[in-house]
């Protein structure tokens, strides 16, 4: 073996690392988390906490 063996042996596990990112990311069991994440910007509900943020003193 030589190195570039090892260099072409390890492109291909970041690609499957990579292509495992990308099928956990838009899985469809994952949809509605993710969903729910990007909506918590545009929540207007005050924190869960009691406390206030310096936005809405």
């Amino acid at each position: 073996m030589d190195m570039n063996w090892f260099r072409g042996a390890m492109t291909a596990v970041w690609l499957l690392i990579f292509l495992g990112v990308v099928w956990w990311a838009y899985s469809p069991r994952r949809k509605a988390r993710f969903e729910e994440a990007a909506q918590l910007v545009f929540d207007d509900q005050p924190a869960r906490d009691g406390k206030q943020t310096d936005s809405e003193r």
